[in-house]
C-alpha cells in the first residue's frame, strides 16, 4: 500500500512524460555535482520536516486517549511544551534547509548562467542573424534561473513529502488499516486530473516563451533605438506594438490559468470525499470499539496533513512543469554545435604569423542557401600588399572579409592562408593574426584604457603609449579630466564618430597583427574627420596586408589591386589608373560620379 501511494505521487510529479524529467535532471548532473555535498545536505535537512508532521500527527493519539478521555490530568502539563518543541525544531530545520538549498540554488544558477554565457561567445554571426535580442536574454538567463531553482526546489519539495508521506501513511496504518485503504485510493484519483491538462499546458508554456522574449526585445529596442523613436515621433507606434504583445501574453497567462485553475478545486472536492468517507466509517470503528478516539484524531490529523498538499497541487504543477521546460530549452541550447568551429576529425592548425599569401579561389556564399551572394570569386593577396574592394551596396564587399575572418563558413571553393586551407586552421590563431576596424565599432562599457587594452591585454605601458600616439589620440585624451582612464559610458557614449573610431584604430595598433581589415573604417566621417584620422590609418597599415572596403574611392587610390564587384561576381580588377582607363568601366563610372558629387 505504501508503494502503491508513493509511485501515484512520485508518477504525478513527472510532469510531461518520465523520459523528459530523467532527461531534465539528468542533463543537469554536471551543474549539481561541484555542490553534490551542499545539495545532500539540504536534502538531509528537509526529511526531518516532513517526518515531524507525522510526529505531531502521532502524538495527539495518547493526548486524546490519556488526557481528553481518561482525563489524566498530569498529562496536560507536559502538551504545550510538547507543541512548543515540535514547532521549535521543525522551525530550525526549516530555516536550515531553506538557507541551504537557496546557497546551492544560486552556485548552480551561476555556474549555468556561466557556462550558457560561454556558450553564446562561441557562437558565430550567423546564429546572431537568427535570434532575437530579447531570445537571448530570455534564454540565457532567466532560463538558468527558472531550471536551477526549480531543480532544487522541486526535489527537497519532492524529498520532504516522500518521507512525509511515508511517516503520514505509518501513522494511518498504526492508527486504522481499513481507513488507510480508503484514504489511498481517494488520494490516487485525486492526481488524475493532472494528466489531463499537461499537453494543452506545454503548448501554452511554448508560446509564452516566444512573446515573452518578443516583450525584452521590444525593451531593448526602445533602449537601443530611443533617438530614431524620439526623431520620427514613433512613441505611439511602439506603445501600440507593446500594448499588443501585452495582450498576447496576458491571452496567453488567462488561458494558462483557465486550463489549470480548476485543478486545485477538483482535488479539493476529491479529497474532502476522502475526509468525509474517512469520517463516516471512522465514527462506525470508533462507536463500535474497533479503535479508540485517539487513534480516530491522530488518523484524521494525518490525513488532513497528507490532503494539504494535494489540494495545492495543481498550482505546484505549473511551476514544476515550467522548470522541466526551461531546463529542456536550456539543455538543447547547450547541444547546440556552433555553425563556424575548429575542425573536429584532426589537429587544427596553427597560424605562428602570416608569411606568404591569401587565396580566394571559385569561393561562393549564400546566407540562406537560396540566394547567391557571393559567386566564383577568384584572387591572391600577397604579403605586404593593400587590396581594395569597391562596388554598389549588397555587391559582396563585407562578405568577403566576413568569410576570412571565418564569420561564415564558404558555400564552395576554399579560402587559403599560407597555403593551408581555412576551415583547418584553429580559429583562435587565425583571428589572432587579423585586426579589424569597423564602420560602427563597438566599445564596451569602461575606461579608454580598458577598450584600447583589449587588442592585447598583455601589453605594457609603452606598447600603450606607442598605439595610443600612433593613433593620433592623444589629443583626444588630453581633453578628458581623467584622461585614458576616463569612463566612455555603454557603446562610447560620451565620444564622437571619429575619436570612436581612434580607440578603434588604436586597438588595432597593440593588437600588431600582421593582416588589416577596414571594413568602411571612414565611411560615416565627414571629409574632416577623415583627413585627420588619415595619418592614424597610414601608421595602422604600416607593413600590413591590408584589406579595404570603401565607397569612397579617394581612400583607395593608392592600393596595389582594386578588385570591383557588382551581384557577388568580380566585374573588374587592377590598379585605380588601370580601372580608368576601362571605357564604360563600373569603376571608371563610380569614380566619375563621387568626382562630379565632390566639384559640384
Amino acid at each position: 500500500m505504501k508503494l502503491f501511494f508513493i509511485k501515484k505521487f512520485i508518477k504525478a510529479k513527472r510532469l510531461l512524460t518520465r523520459n523528459q524529467f530523467v532527461r531534465g535532471f539528468g542533463g543537469m548532473w554536471p551543474f549539481v555535482k561541484p555542490y553534490l555535498p551542499r545539495v545532500i545536505l539540504g536534502l538531509l535537512l528537509t526529511i526531518p520536516i516532513g517526518m515531524l508532521d507525522a510526529l505531531i500527527a502521532l502524538f495527539l493519539k495518547p493526548y486524546m486517549d490519556n488526557v481528553m478521555v481518561a482525563k489524566e490530568s498530569s498529562a496536560f502539563i507536559y502538551v504545550p511544551f510538547v507543541i512548543v518543541g515540535f514547532a521549535i525544531v521543525q522551525g530550525i530545520f526549516n530555516f536550515l534547509a531553506v538557507y541551504v538549498n537557496g546557497w546551492t540554488a544560486n552556485k548552480i544558477t551561476n555556474r549555468i548562467k556561466q557556462t550558457l554565457f560561454n556558450k553564446l561567445l562561441t557562437f558565430s554571426p550567423s546564429f546572431f542573424d537568427k535570434i532575437s535580442s530579447g531570445s537571448v536574454l530570455f534564454r540565457f538567463s532567466r532560463d538558468a534561473e527558472t531550471a536551477s531553482n526549480g531543480l532544487i526546489n522541486n526535489v527537497k519539495t519532492i524529498v520532504s513529502r516522500v518521507f512525509s508521506i511515508i511517516a503520514l501513511i505509518g501513522v494511518l496504518l498504526f492508527n486504522s488499516v481499513h481507513l488507510t485503504v480508503i484514504s489511498v485510493f481517494v488520494l490516487g484519483c485525486a492526481f488524475l486530473p493532472l494528466y489531463f491538462v499537461r499537453k494543452r499546458m506545454k503548448m501554452v508554456f511554448e508560446k509564452s516563451v516566444s512573446v515573452e522574449s518578443d516583450l525584452v526585445t521590444a525593451y531593448n529596442e526602445a533602449f537601443a533605438g530611443n533617438k530614431t523613436i524620439t526623431s520620427y515621433n514613433l512613441q505611439k507606434h511602439k506603445s501600440d506594438s507593446f500594448d499588443a504583445l501585452l495582450g498576447k501574453s496576458i491571452n496567453l497567462k488567462m488561458t494558462l490559468l483557465k486550463n489549470t485553475a480548476w485543478l486545485s478545486p477538483v482535488m479539493h472536492i476529491i479529497s474532502s470525499l476522502g475526509v468525509a468517507g474517512v469520517v463516516f466509517f471512522g465514527t462506525y470503528l470508533v462507536l463500535n470499539g474497533t479503535i479508540t478516539s485517539g487513534n480516530f484524531v491522530s488518523f484524521i490529523a494525518a490525513l488532513l496533513m497528507l490532503y494539504t498538499p494535494v489540494k495545492s497541487i495543481g498550482q505546484q504543477f505549473v511551476g514544476i512543469q515550467a522548470s522541466l521546460m526551461a531546463m529542456e530549452r536550456l539543455l538543447n541550447m547547450l547541444k547546440v554545435k556552433p555553425a563556424v568551429r575548429d575542425v573536429e576529425t584532426e589537429t587544427p592548425a596553427e597560424l605562428n604569423g602570416f608569411n606568404k599569401d591569401i587565396i580566394f579561389e571559385k569561393v561562393s556564399f549564400s546566407y540562406d542557401n537560396f540566394k547567391t551572394v557571393i559567386d566564383d570569386i577568384n584572387f591572391t593577396v600577397k604579403k605586404g600588399e593593400t587590396v581594395a574592394f569597391v562596388g554598389n551596396s549588397g555587391g559582396g564587399k563585407t562578405t568577403l572579409v566576413n568569410l576570412l575572418l571565418r564569420f561564415y563558413n564558404v558555400k564552395n571553393g576554399f579560402v587559403k592562408i599560407d597555403g593551408i586551407k581555412l576551415w583547418k586552421i584553429s580559429l583562435k590563431s587565425l583571428r589572432d593574426q587579423i585586426a579589424v576596424v569597423f564602420q560602427d565599432n563597438f566599445l564596451f562599457s569602461g575606461t579608454i584604457k580598458d577598450n584600447i587594452m583589449l587588442g592585447k591585454p598583455d601589453a605594457n605601458e609603452e606598447e600603450l603609449r606607442r598605439a595610443v600616439s600612433m593613433a593620433c589620440l592623444d589629443e583626444v585624451i588630453a581633453g578628458f579630466e581623467h584622461g585614458i582612464d576616463t569612463v566612455i559610458g555603454e557603446r562610447g557614449i560620451i565620444l564622437s564618430g571619429g575619436q570612436k573610431q581612434r580607440v578603434a584604430v588604436a586597438r588595432a595598433i597593440l593588437k600588431d597583427a600582421p593582416i588589416v581589415i577596414l571594413d568602411e573604417a571612414t565611411s560615416s566621417l565627414d571629409n574632416k574627420s577623415e583627413k585627420e584620422l588619415q595619418k592614424a590609418f597610414d601608421n595602422l597599415m604600416k607593413d600590413k596586408t591590408i584589406f579595404v572596403i570603401a565607397h569612397r574611392l579617394s581612400t583607395v587610390q593608392h592600393a596595389d589591386k582594386i578588385l570591383v564587384l557588382d551581384n557577388g561576381k568580380i566585374v573588374e580588377q587592377g590598379t585605380h589608373e588601370e580601372l580608368l582607363k576601362i571605357e564604360k568601366g563600373v569603376y571608371r563610372h563610380l569614380y566619375q560620379i563621387q568626382f562630379k558629387t565632390v566639384n559640384s
